[in-house]
């Protein structure tokens, strides 16, 4: 069975050639400007940058949304082939009225979508998702005369413009002083030339591999231990003090230790914060998924976490109320409201390497210093209506537990958490549960695919 296009407070993304084309592109970037249009209605022309990761199919999506945006008098400023948090931080340094940025994240080669950014850098909120939404399903949008037709400019500057900004939030000198060698696996991506720039301003002996942004990805692209055996190797080989291993867009980050051991992603928030920590007080934001480990990690420093559905905006949105010191996702994804509300690769290599200068120590005695817990993601297809089935069943099932309904069902017992929701990317479930005992991380997770196993078969 064909899979059915996604459009969700995340944007929009799909299969090029099966259920994502240029019409539906164009028709969705014509929603969008329209949305911009009655959002500020005194504003006689609005601009939107649009970027696109390194897939082949995104430059014709690009195009197409540009045409979309065009069609109803935005003009555009095109980016060309950056990172997400690139489109974030071009669109606040020009002045946009919103961003586009054309990325399917960490699926595979065939997917692509298109992500929302409003004028502050953050996704739509439900709301105004909602209301994109109608806009593209009516097609109301509201086209312009040919002399009123947006007008497509481009700007070269987006990699220096992030890499200056980047620079001024970490003490490069200090850095560079430690000659760091790093081992950069970009795969194929839109972060390789960006953060090899970064890291030869930061003074790094760099070994690149599969750094050159072709968008064919020399393997499964999420940043998982599964997917980056050559990235271990490579820093093995290479007696490197660490591994860096980015996902197609450049918005999440995965560490390699000095032994070529993959720490797993929910380290790289944890080693942010607890740099983060050591200079300030406050408070951090993360999602419901996240490890246990931020909240250690702020409260011996005397903060606390605020904890939000999963999804970069809700992270982003709480940062903001709460004027966060740090925030960011479990999945890698590090966010500096200094640099940007969305999370940026970047910014976690930033303040991993000052992390390791400052106290002198190697990624695995820092990772020991940080009480470990189990964690274990799984993810499974269920189509809506199974989905409300197993969680309705998991509910019944552990109704003893103490439940967070903010985001699915999250449920907490003494001995660990576990986290059972919908994506908001793909037709799936994402299980999630943590606990100091792999056995009992794993003894939730087994309950929940017994559930699963018996309403989908």
């Amino acid at each position: 069975m064909a899979e059915q296009l996604i459009i969700s407070i995340s944007g929009m993304r799909g299969i090029i050639g099966e259920n994502l084309t240029a019409s539906i592109a164009a028709d969705y970037g014509a929603a969008f400007g329209t949305f911009l249009k009655n959002a500020y209605p005194k504003k006689d022309k609005l601009l939107v940058c649009i970027g696109r990761d390194s897939r082949p199919s995104g430059e014709m999506l690009q195009f197409a949304v540009s045409a979309g945006l065009c069609n109803v008098g935005v003009d555009v400023v095109d980016l060309g082939v950056v990172t997400t948090p690139s489109v974030g931080v071009m669109l606040r340094h020009i002045g946009c009225d919103g961003g586009v940025v054309i990325t399917a994240s960490h699926n595979p080669v065939q997917y692509n979508g298109i992500k929302l950014l409003l004028n502050n850098g953050i996704a739509p909120s439900s709301a105004d998702a909602e209301k994109i939404r109608k806009l593209y399903f009516d097609k109301n949008f509201s086209f312009v005369d040919s002399v009123s037709c947006g007008k497509i400019s481009a700007n070269p500057h987006t990699s220096a413009v992030h890499v200056y900004k980047v620079i001024s939030i970490v003490d490069k000198n200090s850095i560079a002083a430690k000659k760091f060698k790093v081992v950069l696996d970009s795969v194929n991506g839109a972060g390789g030339p960006i953060t090899k720039a970064l890291l030869n301003q930061l003074g790094c002996e760099m070994v690149a591999i599969n750094d050159e942004p072709t968008g064919l990805f020399a393997h499964t692209p999420e940043p998982l231990a599964k997917n980056l055996t050559g990235l271990s190797e490579a820093v093995k080989k290479a007696n490197a003090q660490i591994g860096f291993a980015q996902d197609p867009d450049g918005d999440r980050l995965a560490i390699v230790d000095e032994k070529g051991t993959y720490i797993g992603e929910e380290y790289t928030l944890a080693l942010a914060a607890k740099y983060i920590f050591s200079k300030k007080k406050g408070y951090a934001a993360a999602n419901l998924s996240s490890s246990r480990m931020v909240d250690d990690i702020a409260a011996a420093a005397g903060g606390s976490v605020i904890r939000t559905p999963v999804g970069e905006a809700n992270v982003a949105n709480a940062m903001v109320e709460n004027n966060c010191i740090i925030g960011g996702e479990g999945n890698g994804g590090v966010i500096d409201l200094i640099i940007g509300p969305i999370r940026d690769s970047l910014v976690a290599i930033a303040f991993v390497l000052q992390f390791l200068t400052e106290t002198g120590k190697t990624v695995s005695q820092l990772v020991d210093e940080i009480e470990r817990y189990y964690m274990i993601k799984e993810k499974f297809p269920a189509d809506k209506k199974q989905a409300q089935q197993i969680l309705k069943a998991a509910c019944e099932k552990f109704s003893d537990a103490k439940l967070n309904d903010a985001d699915g069902y999250r449920f907490d017992f003494a001995e660990g958490w576990l986290h059972l929701r919908t994506s908001n990317t793909e037709p799936v479930m994402r299980i999630i549960s943590e606990a100091k005992s792999q056995q009992i991380a794993q003894k939730y997770v087994d309950l929940v695919q017994d559930i699963r196993k018996k309403i989908t078969g």
